[in-house]
């Protein structure tokens, strides 16, 4: 294998299939990426056993392909030594067998490869009839659930993001059994039978990393035991997560004896401000109290102090409430809510609060209050 490319491009495509390398380096083979040069260009693939990454940079893009080949490169030590070498062309090449020279005009890197044969055998399948959704709406999804995965082990299920499509309706939940997240999306066409499955949190947070915010569109390919999504020059694929999303719609009340209209920057930095004085011993509490249409927030904390702060808002009746939360979780919701207004749902101070983008009901963030009053 003989190959130059510009720096740019390998790196851009080092840096996405490096997502997939194991840090963990249990096995060498699964901390390393494997190149393979054909005539029609060059394959890179990386897994650690959780996600799969393959890039495809084809010919047009490689300067001079001199020779093909296939070998395996430790990715830790190409990443750095790719990154850090000056801009131009990158030479790249086997010698005595499973040596790799990487070298520029005042360069010169030599590495030790591994076999390409001990390379984990990766199937990467296509279905018939995947689901097709926009780069955008894909982040969108990770950025307003994302955040409500557990991360206790302890109920592996609840590390992932529950995938629920019945016809052409998609719901996507992330709940930690403290709160919850939840994202409707309406797909262009219905799928035939329902689906209903569980990505694990960190690998689709790692897609939303190598995703660009705009509207081209991913295949979503879904297996019984897999996903694999397609865009690009990239083929990402995750495992699922065995066993069953717990049923959260029960969770969801269906009225409210109060909903409260107010302005999402302001409540936002009232919250913000009131959290300065708690702590994460004391599951960082602020109170809520309406009384008419005026809101106090305060937080209190024996070995800190005291602070209290007053906003005006929007009822829909006169009814009044007095209700404790986690300043960090709420303070997580609010950042999903896009418009200039946020809805904050109540029924009493031991049911789920609801919170609301003011002028999307495709989302919705719910969280258990806290006790104290």
């Amino acid at each position: 294998m003989k190959f130059s490319i510009k720096k740019e491009i390998l790196l851009e495509n080092l840096n996405n299939v490096s997502k997939a390398v194991s840090t963990k380096n249990v096995i060498p083979v699964l901390g390393g990426i494997k190149f393979n040069l054909t005539n029609e260009g060059l394959f890179l693939t990386a897994t650690n056993n959780d996600i799969d990454i393959e890039c495809f940079i084809d010919k047009k893009y490689i300067d001079n392909i001199v020779s093909t080949g296939t070998i395996i490169i430790q990715g830790k030590y190409l990443l750095e030594i790719i990154r850090k070498l000056p801009d131009g062309l990158i030479n790249i090449e086997i010698i005595d067998g499973l040596k790799i020279l990487i070298y520029t005009q005042n360069s010169n890197f030599n590495l030790n490869g591994i076999d390409s044969s001990e390379f984990p055998n990766i199937s990467l399948d296509i279905s018939t009839n995947p689901i097709i959704l926009s780069k955008k709406v894909i982040k969108n999804i990770v950025n307003q659930t994302l955040f409500a995965t557990s991360m206790q082990e302890s109920r592996p299920i609840l590390t992932g993001i529950n995938l629920k499509i019945e016809g052409n309706k998609m719901e996507c939940i992330a709940t930690d059994s403290y709160r919850l997240a939840k994202k409707i999306v309406e797909l262009d066409s219905a799928v035939e039978n329902l689906i209903n499955i569980v990505i694990p949190g960190k690998n689709i947070g790692e897609l939303a990393k190598i995703l660009n915010d705009n509207d081209e569109n991913v295949e979503i390919h879904i297996f019984s035991n897999k996903i694999l999504f397609k865009f690009d020059n990239i083929l990402f694929q995750s495992r699922l997560l065995n066993g069953t999303f717990p049923d959260t719609s029960r969770l969801i009340p269906d009225t409210f004896e109060l909903e409260i209209k107010t302005d999402l920057d302001e409540l936002y930095s009232v919250i913000d401000r009131a959290a300065l004085l708690t702590s994460e011993k004391d599951k960082n509490i602020v109170k809520f109290e309406c009384d008419g249409n005026e809101v106090i927030v305060s937080s209190n904390s024996p070995e800190i102090g005291r602070v209290e702060e007053k906003m005006d808002v929007e009822k829909n009746n006169d009814t009044n409430i007095k209700i404790a939360f986690s300043s960090r979780f709420m303070m997580d919701a609010l950042r999903t809510v896009e418009s200039k207004d946020v809805v904050l749902c109540f029924n009493n101070d031991v049911q789920p609060m609801i919170i609301k983008d003011s002028k999307d009901d495709t989302l919705l963030q719910l969280i258990l209050p806290i006790k104290t009053y």
